[in-house]
């Protein structure tokens, strides 16, 4: 067993630092490092748009960034002997998070992106554990940091079938990001025109948004291709479940890892997604507020069986408490739900409406 070190270079921009990072999922990405199971490995990651946002940053500076770059990626990692039908056992022994996050509401993206379609920044200082914004004043978050986006490479069949489902939906309107060679990193042209975009999640991991997945826990990936090629990214310190506004408190961070191979677990179980397990735990105990959300209403409109309207009610009748009844801007409010409001399914079987609530921890509050 060993340690390992694999640093993004954080100084420069992801595409001069190439030989430690990507921003496209291929299974022929070169390893930026090797290791055996039973390695520990310690990655330094970027934020989920490469440093774009400071302190000094802006609202306006939201709408000004470039948005092709969303979640570089640290690796790929090879872990010695993975073979497809495997499982990737990574154990998540430590997150350690940088000094600055930040919070963006975008315009055209979020779960609530038609009622918000203004930019808003809040800017984040984390000191010992919890993070303040001067954005969002009286707002005090604990840390659970974890990785917004972890995951291996496709093998080159389920690469295929992927672009082949994100083209159909792409064609039938839906918001898809389908390849494009601009601002791929690498920038070799076979991976650049065909490898997978790192914003949503798959089969094979990605932005999977997980808030779980903190130090302790363990993460189980099928592994696709040879080596399995792991790589992680996207750091977030704090985060709702559902992360509403789309962003959660973004930054970069430290990960340790520790791998373990499974051999042909995932072929002999017909394991097609992740799977991942550890402790229950809080980092905000005590009291809370929470709001529902019907999928069914007297004066309509009605969506039966819908967690999807359920949702969109209890996130918005938990913004309006939150302007009602402690003042916030409807863009604060949406903010701090996105980092600190779990919205959650209460039931999916007393038809024809189902609940979602959406929980606020009252300990988050430091002016009530």
């Amino acid at each position: 067993m060993a340690t390992h070190e694999l640093k993004a270079n954080l100084l420069v921009p992801v595409h001069e630092d190439a030989d430690h990072c990507h921003t496209r999922w291929h299974p022929d990405i070169p390893p930026a490092l090797t290791c055996n199971p039973g390695d520990e490995v310690l990655l330094t990651t970027r934020d989920a748009v490469d440093g774009q946002f400071s302190l000094a940053s802006t609202h306006e500076d939201v709408s000004r960034s470039d948005r092709s770059l969303v979640c570089p990626l640290t690796g790929p990692i090879a872990i010695t002997d993975a073979r497809p039908g495997d499982l990737l056992a990574v154990d998540i022994l430590d997150v350690t998070p940088g000094t600055f996050g930040y919070t963006a509401i975008i315009p055209g993206f979020g779960f609530l992106r038609d009622e918000f379609t203004e930019p808003f920044l809040a800017r984040w200082k984390i000191v010992d554990g919890w993070a303040t914004s001067d954005d969002l004043p009286g707002i005090r978050i604990p840390g659970a940091p974890f990785m917004g986006t972890i995951g291996v490479a496709p093998s080159h069949d389920l690469l295929e079938r992927i672009s082949l489902r994100e083209r159909s939906l792409g064609a039938a309107g839906e918001d898809v990001a389908l390849p494009d060679p601009r601002g791929a990193v690498p920038a070799d042209n076979a991976i650049a025109r065909t490898g997978l975009r790192t914003r949503p999640p798959r089969e094979h991991g990605g932005n999977v948004d997980v808030k779980q997945l903190t130090a302790g826990s363990r993460v189980l990936f099928p592994v696709w291709t040879e080596g399995a090629l792991f790589s992680a990214g996207d750091a977030h310190f704090a985060q709702g479940d559902g992360e509403s506004c789309g962003t959660a408190i973004e930054t970069s961070a430290v990960l340790r890892v520790r791998f373990e191979l499974l051999e042909g677990a995932a072929a002999a179980a017909g394991i097609r997604d992740i799977r991942f397990s550890g402790m229950r735990a809080t980092t905000m105990p005590g009291p809370y507020v929470a709001t529902t959300g019907l999928s069914v209403y007297a004066d309509g409109p009605n969506h039966p069986e819908d967690l999807n309207s359920a949702a969109r009610c209890a996130l918005t009748n938990m913004i309006d408490l939150l302007v009602g009844e402690y003042g916030y801007t409807r863009q604060q409010a949406y903010a701090i739900c996105s980092v600190a409001v779990d919205l959650r399914i209460a039931q999916v079987v007393d038809l024809p409406s189902f609940i979602v609530t959406a929980e606020l921890p009252l300990s988050v509050l430091t002016e009530p």
